[in-house]
């Protein structure tokens, strides 16, 4: 719509299944502008996408006729299928179920740009299950921790 006027900051957080460590350096950056053009293609604008072997964070501007949970549904198939169709990994690549979304203000935009840029130095120290439990805690987010992570049975 010509008059639809929006400023929507969204970051999302996800995992692979059961958090394993499979998202190697020799193809990551590969697999970051992946996610980073689904998001684009659905209108919204990609900031940053980035992270660690065992998780992603996407920072975006969200266009207001894009449901997140729409978007995170796409972005997480279709990069599973570009790694498996590539064979990027010895055994199917899968996301864990769910992700975390979390909302910001334009004078946080450079503030959480930097921390998503810093993912491997901020791994140096924490955990991602530590990393998640504070983003959660930090945006007053009720919790269950059985269902925060899927773990190896």
């Amino acid at each position: 719509m010509a008059n639809t006027y929006h400023q929507i900051y969204l970051q999302t957080v996800f995992a692979v299944k059961y958090r394993n460590a499979m998202i190697e350096k020799t193809w990551q950056k590969d697999l970051f502008g992946v996610i980073g053009n689904l998001i684009n293609e659905t209108g919204c604008k990609t900031m940053i996408v980035n992270g660690v072997e065992d998780h992603v964070h996407c920072f975006f501007g969200l266009k207001p006729t894009v449901a997140v949970s729409e978007l995170m549904k796409t972005v997480k198939a279709k990069s599973s299928k570009y790694i498996n169709d590539h064979s990027l990994t010895p055994e199917r690549f899968e996301w864990q179920e769910g992700y975390g979304v979390f909302s910001y203000s334009q004078s946080q935009i450079d503030a959480v740009y930097k921390y998503i840029q810093n993912q491997e130095e901020h791994h140096k120290k924490y955990t991602f299950r530590e990393e998640y439990v504070d983003f959660l805690e930090k945006f007053k987010i009720s919790y269950d921790e059985k269902y925060i992570f899927e773990d190896l049975i």
